[in-house]
């Protein structure tokens, strides 16, 4: 006589049912959904299932010689998941044995593996509650990490406002002294253009500051345009910017680059109810003329440059003199001779 033992599908929904002859002649709802490809039911339990612990174990006989003990197992086929298993006798008809099934660790992959859902499991397992858990801090970790990334996101965007000029979007005076002080710390060879727009007061005052803040953004369009990615320009404040060339700067580098900007600066006209023009002045430094280089002398010995370039006649390119803390145009520089300029130091 069979056994009615369909209530083992409520109470233990991933159990097999074991014949005298080793086969499966019973098998719960969860535990068919480990065999999508075919029915467990009438297959050898040995067939199904490799046993991984206690080892050795090949036919029904040695698995009742382990009633009351725990078994270590995984399906032969389909999706490979580990189980946790004990199998009790049943003395009744011709049921040989019940092998109750749990997911133990494994869980979590087998209800992403299988599509389980709260229905495959006993009402009192309390897989269940861990899985909510498991989905509580699922979501936690992820609203913490999106909160974490939106935390980043933010700080690198403050950071980056702190060290931009916001009219023109290259550096302010803050990103400028973090660039120096980097290529000071590694000592690299580098020039200083400081360039300051001539005549620009006279835009501002003739045809007002929205005019005059579309100056500042083509002056910067022009130097970007006129320098590489690795080098630098920054706004430090008004009408003057500082330029920053990397990668061993000669004077040549300095002169021609200069030279260039203010050629193109005198082509910068401001056609309206006035017509104006805007022009450039520079003066330049390179560090290795500074010893030791630092921040605040090799700004200082530019603005030194740059004085000189106005009190000439603007539209000039005057480089740095160490000798005398002086200043010589760029060409004469070239040339070795002496300053035109010595403004107090």
């Amino acid at each position: 006589m069979t056994s009615n033992l369909s209530f083992l599908n409520v109470l233990c929904p991933l159990h097999a049912v074991i014949g005298l002859d080793g086969k499966i002649t019973q098998a719960g709802p969860t535990l068919v959904k480990l065999f999508p490809s075919q029915d467990p039911v009438g297959q050898a339990f040995l067939d199904c299932f490799a046993i991984t612990r206690p080892q050795g174990i090949s036919d029904a006989r040695q698995l009742r010689a382990f009633c009351g003990k725990p078994f270590h197992l995984r399906p032969r086929q389909g999706p490979s998941v580990g189980l946790k298993g004990v199998i009790v006798q049943y003395p009744v008809g011709d049921v040989g044995m019940i092998f109750n099934l749990s997911f133990g660790i494994s869980a979590v992959d087998a209800v992403q593996t299988f599509a389980l859902s709260s229905a495959d499991f006993a009402p009192t397992d309390l897989t269940l509650d861990m899985l909510y858990l498991i989905e509580a801090k699922s979501a936690v970790m992820a609203a913490s990490r999106r909160l974490n990334e939106r935390l980043l996101e933010a700080r690198t965007q403050a950071e980056k406002q702190a060290v931009t000029d916001a009219l023109t979007g290259v550096e302010n005076r803050r990103g400028l002294q973090q660039f120096m002080s980097r290529l000071i710390a590694r000592r690299a060879h580098f020039a200083i253009l400081h360039a300051d727009l001539d005549h620009f007061k006279k835009v501002n005052d003739t045809l007002g500051h929205d005019a005059g803040d579309l100056v500042l953004q083509n002056a910067t369009h022009i130097m970007l345009d006129e320098l590489r990615d690795r080098d630098l320009v920054a706004r430090i404040g008004g009408d003057e910017f500082i330029l920053v060339i990397e990668s061993g700067a000669t004077l040549e580098d300095g002169q021609r680059i200069g030279q260039r900007l203010i050629d193109r600066f005198a082509g910068m006209a401001i056609f309206g109810e006035h017509s104006l023009s805007v022009g450039c002045s520079i003066g330049a430094v390179l560090s290795r003329q500074i010893d030791p280089p630092t921040l605040v002398d090799l700004l200082k010995a530019a603005d030194i440059a740059l004085y000189a370039s106005k009190e000439a006649g603007r539209g000039l390119l005057t480089m740095y003199d160490p000798l005398d803390h002086g200043a010589v145009p760029a060409q004469q520089a070239l040339d070795g001779g002496r300053p035109i300029a010595k403004p107090a130091v």
